[in-house]
């Protein structure tokens, strides 16, 4: 074909007539998830709320996703598998982050015009946000209880606890590089909340003293920073709460901002922070 009839060629057009529903929608479900927001209240600013939280939910589950992917990749000592999939995560952590923005500044009258559609509903409740928590080291068997009336979310909830979160798989890498982790701490009691040891921080302190293991110290940088990205998560999520219902018990019966407070002062993977001070 000559210069010419190239540039004079229109373009063919689009694929339109299919035999049931488009290929777009047959992978994506978007009818599905444009047709799952139900208000409760005549208020138009509900809207905005209830497609947020599920925006939140779907971010949370890729997170899950990924923080998985990089537990099991660790699991089979594969650093660099592990470390592109935080990377990822942390992207998916700044996107589900600027979640807050359409929410972060709510009035109280605002907020109230359809607060009471929530009923008993609260955040804390969210399994998906519990499975992120888990892999963070964040266990806690009582936060099974809300689930009880779900058998496969309550089953999924379960594995998570009993099984190691992301830092475990961390810390037994470390153990496994030659860093003197004892005993203690790699058969401790996964199922509960993580705790920091003075001798994972003095292994840190190890790794980002000396250049030996650049490829640890790549690690502990992609941890660092889905730490930084959740602990501001946790300050949006408190700084949000605040602006719109201030000091008021929280919905579901929690304490609201002085629960959210509590838990951002918490750092996530405790002792990469603390071994900083002695490098």
């Amino acid at each position: 074909m000559s210069q010419e009839a190239l540039e004079n060629h229109e373009p063919e057009t689009p694929h339109l007539d299919f035999a049931g529903t488009t290929p777009y929608e047959d992978y994506v479900k978007a009818d599905v998830l444009t047709h799952l927001q139900h208000t409760l209240s005549d208020d138009p600013g509900e809207m905005v709320f209830l497609v947020t939280t599920q925006v939140m939910e779907l971010w949370f589950t890729v997170i899950v996703h990924e923080w998985e992917t990089a537990a099991a990749a660790l699991r089979s000592d594969d650093i660099p598998v592990a470390i592109a999939a935080l990377k990822r995560s942390t992207r998916e952590l700044e996107a589900l982050n600027a979640s807050w923005k359409p929410l972060g500044q709510l009035t109280p009258a605002q907020f109230n015009s359809y607060r009471s559609a929530l009923g008993e509903g609260s955040g804390f409740q969210s399994a998906m946000y519990r499975r992120m928590e888990f892999l963070l080291g964040e266990k806690s068997a009582s936060m099974l209880v809300p689930h009880r009336g779900a058998p496969r979310v309550h089953a999924e909830l379960e594995k998570a606890l009993y099984e190691p979160s992301l830092y475990d798989e961390v810390v037994r890498v470390l153990a496994r590089r030659g860093y003197a982790i004892p005993d203690a701490v790699l058969q401790r009691d996964i199922s509960l909340r993580y705790e920091p040891f003075d001798a994972v921080e003095a292994a840190w302190t190890a790794v980002y003293s000396g250049a030996e293991d650049a490829e640890l110290a790549r690690l502990g940088e992609a941890l660092t920073d889905v730490a930084e990205l959740v602990w501001r998560w946790r300050n949006d999520h408190l700084v949000a709460t605040r602006r719109s219902m201030g000091s008021k018990p929280g919905t579901g019966g929690s304490a609201g901002v002085a629960w959210l407070e509590k838990r951002a002062r918490k750092n996530v993977f405790p002792e990469l922070w603390t071994a900083r001070s002695h490098v």
